[in-house]
Formats: C-alpha cells, structure tokens, sequence
C-alpha cells in the first residue's frame, strides 16, 4: 500500500515538472534570484553599521514610531517578499538555483523570534565575518566590530 502511493506521488511530481511552462518559469526566477543575489548582497553588507552587532539586543528603528500605519505595512509587505524568497529557496534546493543563498535572503527579509541573534552568531563565524569585511573594506567602509 506505502509504494503504491508513492508511485502515484512520484508520478504526479514528475507530470508536474514535465511541464515546460513551469521549468522555464522555475529557470528565469532561478536566474533572477542569483543575479539579484549577487547585487542585493554586496549592497546590503556595505550598508550594515559599524556598530550593529556591538549589543546584545536590537534597537528600535528611529522612524518606527512616526507613521505606524506605513510602518505595519512596510513590514507586512517585507515579509511577504521573505516568504517568496523562502518558498523560492526551498524549491530551489531540488531545481537549479541558489536556494541556500535564496533562503539566506528570505532570513534577512522575514522577522521571527531571535532573529538579531542568529545574525550575530552567523557573522561572528570567522569565514563569514572576514567575506563580509572583505566586501565592506572593497566599498571602503570599516569592519563590523563585536564589541560593545
């Protein structure tokens, strides 16, 4: 019983991604998302603070109090753009793509639950923090410092 039902799923799978509307549809976002990945990244790093990681918690935007009504709908739509990326990651892991990247992205996007220490944990790994100042130090900005 446990392989006939596989075969239908497999089946369904594989009739889903005969279709060639939807591999050059998966391709051209695949496409996408790594050229926007290799822009979006470099940018985002070179415009991290000095200082970000230097607390322990996050501090509150200065502007988040001025317009809550834009502010709630920036946010919402920000992590509208995080749960495509997300999704997008994830099926990239088995399609051609950058889906760890993607889903990387998908983390700067989205906002969750000790998401300031994760990102502080990821850029503390050695590796990380010295592409990240290898960047930062191309675009003639300081290293990001740890340090309170």
């Amino acid at each position: 019983m446990f392989t006939l039902k596989s075969n239908r799923y497999v089946d369904e799978l594989l009739q889903l991604f005969s279709n060639p509307t939807l591999l050059w549809a998966l391709g051209i976002s695949s496409l996408v998302c790594f050229i926007g990945s290799l822009l979006l990244i470099p940018w985002l790093v070179v415009r991290i603070p000095v200082n970000y990681f230097c607390d322990e918690y996050r501090h509150r935007v200065p502007w988040a109090r001025r317009n809550p009504l834009l502010r709630w709908l920036l946010l919402i739509l920000k992590n509208l753009l995080g749960l495509v990326f997300l999704l997008m990651g994830i099926a990239m892991l088995v399609l051609p793509g950058q889906g760890l990247l993607t889903i990387l992205i998908a983390m700067v996007l989205l906002n969750f639950p000790g998401k300031y220490r994760l990102e502080r944990r990821l850029f503390r790994v050695p590796s990380v923090r010295n592409a990240v100042n290898w960047l930062r130090k191309r675009a003639g900005r300081p290293p990001l410092r740890f340090d309170g």
